[in-house]
Parts: structure tokens; C-alpha cells; sequence
């Protein structure tokens, strides 16, 4: 795999050495068998600038300190998401209460302890998202770091699951006839949590392939 990607990058090197268009040599790849995400990725690896010679873009790099931001970021949202759903759980328990399970007067510990860490942790994520956002807006290849990419791709797997799994529980409470307003403002809390961030991260990786 890694000799097909050098010969790949050599060959677009030296049809851009000779005077050929991006144009041809993507359709080129394209007729050879190449996807379009290996043609474009081999074709983005030279500047579209006007010199004797191919100059190729800069290249990501995997970095400790870059490695360490984006776990601190995702960690956060996971946190942040979790103790939502929870929050949002227990508030709708004592709004409908189960009379086989009465509650606990005051605010229940899981309560504090999801308000708490929403407290500390929020904040923190919101942080590192505009620290980020700021770093990719000033430099671009930055945006095909292979750890935002794993985390990102990662986190939109986890969401996927919770929604499959919040839907699945839906219809097998509506077969059984379980239905009721607790049951369905939990399952559209989940399923707005998880939405939100599928949405998200699929529109963040949209943009990643609109920027050169």
C-alpha cells in the first residue's frame, strides 16, 4: 500500500513537471482505477502555483502536544454529553415519577455530580473548540492531522450506535405497548444529544474536504 501511494505521488509529480492539467491527470487516475478521494489527495499534495517545478504543500504531522489537545477536547464532549443525558434523565424521572420507585427528597447526588462535571467540563471543551477552530482557520493542512481525523470519525461511531440503539428502543417500547411521556422524553433527549453530534462532526468533515 505504501509503494502504490509513492508511485502514485510520482506520477502525479512528474505529469505536473511535464505540463499536464489537473484535469487530465485526474481523469488519467480516474480511468486507471484510482478512487477520487486517492486522485484528489495525490493531486493536493502540490500547490496549484505557477513555477518551474511541482511545489508540494506542507504536510501533517503528529505532534505529543497535538495528540494531547484533541484527547483533552473529545474526552470533554464524551463527558459533557454523558452527564447531560443523565441530568436531563433525572429531572425528567421526578417530573413523571414511577410510583414503584419513589425518589430521595433534595437533589440527588447523581444530580450534583452531572451538574458538576457539566461545570467543569463544558467550559473546557467550548475552550479547545475555538482554540482549535483558530489554529485550522490560520493553517489549513492542519484540518488532516490523522488524530483529529481517528477521534472524529470515532466519536461520529459512538453516536451512530446511541442513535441506532435510542431508536431500536423506541420501536420495541411502541411493539410492546410501554409507551409512555417518560419513556418518549428520554428517548428524544438521547436522540437529540447524539444528533447533535453527528451533525456536527459530519458537517466539520464536510468543510475539511471543501478546504484545499
Amino acid at each position: 500500500m505504501a509503494s502504490g501511494a509513492q508511485d502514485l505521488e510520482y506520477f502525479v509529480r512528474e505529469a505536473l513537471m511535464r505540463g499536464c492539467s489537473r484535469q487530465s491527470i485526474d481523469k488519467a487516475l480516474m480511468d486507471a482505477g484510482w478512487s477520487p478521494e486517492q486522485a484528489r489527495s495525490a493531486l493536493s499534495s502540490y500547490a496549484d502555483v505557477a513555477f518551474a517545478v511541482p511545489v508540494p504543500r506542507p504536510r501533517p504531522y503528529l505532534s505529543a502536544r497535538e495528540a494531547f489537545i484533541y484527547l483533552v477536547l473529545f474526552t470533554t464532549l464524551y463527558l459533557s454529553a454523558y452527564h447531560l443525558g443523565n441530568l436531563l434523565f433525572e429531572l425528567i424521572n421526578r417530573s413523571f415519577p414511577d410510583l414503584s420507585m419513589p425518589y430521595e427528597n433534595g437533589v440527588p447526588r447523581s444530580i450534583r455530580w452531572s451538574v458538576a462535571s457539566i461545570i467543569i467540563a463544558f467550559p473546557v471543551f467550548l475552550f479547545l473548540t475555538a482554540k482549535i477552530g483558530r489554529e485550522l482557520a490560520q493553517q489549513p493542512v492542519k484540518r488532516q492531522s490523522g488524530v483529529r481525523r481517528w477521534l472524529t470519525y470515532l466519536t461520529l461511531f459512538v453516536a451512530a450506535v446511541v442513535l441506532i440503539c435510542d431508536l431500536t428502543t423506541l420501536v420495541n417500547a411502541m411493539l410492546g405497548g410501554e409507551i409512555t411521556v417518560r419513556f418518549i422524553l428520554k428517548v428524544v433527549v438521547a436522540a437529540a444529544i447524539a444528533g447533535s453530534i453527528l451533525g456536527y462532526y459530519l458537517h466539520d468533515l464536510r468543510r475539511d474536504e471543501r478546504v484545499p
